[in-house]
């Protein structure tokens, strides 16, 4: 059995943060909901628990509590936040409101420097985010560090090696988070590191082969980066089995139905031009929801129609990542739903191809290092993330084929100049929106009223928070005359400078 740590989802937005961390660290790691039962998560094997943070409070009357007899199992715990305070109730323990909460930067000071915080110097900066906090500890537990609003800050139960922490590890806020986390895993778990890409290759083309059998799978590569990993890795596994299905939804940016198929021929590219079905589907639709579910579900239609046409097919590949997992549903635990993703949100209820989804719990950049593995030509690796509803994303408001060609236009010169200035490498992810407004302008004298097209780019690790790119004045200058000079229909360019969060990266 692989070295496996389980993380408990107590509903924060930041549990697959620590899924990041854990698997930095070359531990596999899985997410599993709060309510798991004993035997589920013995027949798991793990070599630690992780109990993440949460918006509730322990004394809520709805609030997530697991089975206590996690404790009981001499399994390594250690809780996060939320986490400690489920521990120091649930054990005996007194959890209450702070006088004052806690939200941002505070300085921890470590009373005791071994095990969880072996080699760290103290204070160190960490980042809080609690109202509550532990204030009598369960029996056997000692307090490890304490902050100036928080005195028991980490504490542990060496014995029983349930340990607990009220900042939060996981965030680049707390710069000594990932020694810490070393330290549980390490130290305390007694893991060794044999998580990594090459592994993963190995372990996922084992169980595609098995869930597969002799089956037929159809696998909807759009050519970004998720669907390329998804079809190459598949076709590893099974070869002729694949069915590599290439749909033109009319939602595509510049030049890329040709770059398509002219970089994945070797793969036997089935290629289906369905725009017309799909700007149909989403004529005179406003709701952004609505968009992505028809979207959605108008993909599976296509594909339903492609297993007749290569029939029998059993089952459909998709490149979901993990982050649209998230934001899409509550899968682990009761986070909130951000929005609906075409690959997990759009899917209808009876659809008749079964799912395969080998990369539905890697962050993007852990896709990329796959990708990497498996030879992947890096020009398509380092493509930027690309929305599955393609532009109607990027469209508010009615798509059609007029905002579509303008919106291409305008995407392609953005995308011209930043590879031209070096940024595109520098950027996690750059686009073009084309907003529901016109706007008066001047154009040789003559009075325009056209539309405005809103440029975005931002830096991440992940794509679950990002910050707005700093880009060169000079570099915006030349995209906006490119854009307004070139592109018949625009006659003003803004730039979207809002982090995520409180915003999204795409704009709907």
């Amino acid at each position: 059995m692989d070295e496996n740590i389980v993380i408990l989802d107590f509903g924060s937005q930041y549990t697959q943060l620590i899924a990041r961390r854990v698997r930095e660290q070359k531990v596999y790691c899985e997410i599993v909901p709060y309510t798991i039962s004993i035997e589920a998560l013995k027949a798991r094997r793990p070599m630690g628990l992780i109990l993440s943070g949460g918006p509730s409070s322990v004394y809520d009357r709805d609030a997530p509590l697991p089975d206590k007899n996690i404790f009981n199992q001499n399994i390594p715990v250690l809780g996060i936040c939320y986490g400690l305070q489920v521990i120091g109730m649930l054990l005996g323990g007194q959890v209450t409101g702070a006088e004052r909460r806690e939200y941002g930067h505070a300085a921890c000071h470590v009373d005791d420097d071994r095990d969880l915080f072996n080699g760290l110097s103290s204070p160190m900066d960490v980042w809080m985010s609690h109202g509550d906090h532990v204030t009598s500890l369960p029996e056997g537990f000692i307090s490890l560090a304490h902050t100036e609003n928080a005195p028991k800050a980490a504490v542990a139960n060496r014995e029983k090696r349930i340990y607990g922490i009220q900042f939060h590890p996981e965030v680049v806020h707390t710069p000594r988070g990932r020694d810490i986390l070393f330290n549980f895993l390490y130290g305390i778990c007694g893991c060794t590191g044999t998580w990594t890409p090459e592994h993963f290759v190995e372990s996922t083309i084992k169980k595609i082969r098995s869930q597969a059998g002799k089956g037929k799978i159809l696998c909807a590569l759009s050519g970004g980066v998720d669907s390329a990993v998804t079809a190459v890795l598949i076709h590893r596994a099974v070869g002729e089995q694949l069915i590599p299905v290439f749909v033109d939804n009319g939602l595509l940016r510049k030049d890329e139905v040709r770059e398509v198929r002219d970089s994945f021929k070797d793969l036997n590219l089935v290629f289906v031009d369905a725009s017309r079905e799909f700007l149909s589907d989403l004529k005179g639709v406003v709701d952004p929801e609505i968009k992505r579910k028809r979207i959605g579900h108008r993909f599976i239609r296509v594909f339903e129609k492609e297993a007749r046409n290569h029939r029998p097919v059993d089952f459909l590949a998709q490149g979901t990542l993990y982050p649209d997992v998230i934001e899409s549903m509550s899968v682990w635990g009761p986070s909130a739903t951000i929005k609906s993703h075409h690959n997990v949100g759009g899917l209808p209820e009876k659809m008749k191809l079964r799912l395969i989804e080998p990369l539905r719990e890697l962050f993007k950049d852990e896709v990329r290092e796959v990708g990497r593995v498996l030879d992947i030509d890096a020009e398509i690796m380092n493509r930027h993330p690309f929305p599955g509803p393609g532009l109607a994303v990027r469209i508010p408001g009615k798509v059609t084929p007029e905002r579509l060609s303008i919106l291409r236009e305008a995407d392609a010169r953005f995308t011209e100049e930043l590879k031209a200035a070096g940024w595109y490498s520098r950027v996690w992810q750059a686009l073009t929106v084309l907003l529901p407004v016109q706007s008066v302008g001047v154009m040789g004298d003559e009075r325009t009223y056209d539309y405005v097209i809103a440029l975005r780019a931002v830096t991440s690790e992940d794509g679950m928070t990002a910050d707005w790119a700093h880009l060169p004045p000079d570099l915006l200058s030349t995209v906006s005359n490119r854009i307004i000079n070139e592109v018949r229909g625009v006659n003003r360019v803004v730039y979207d400078i809002s982090s995520k969060p409180p915003s999204t990266i795409e704009w709907e």
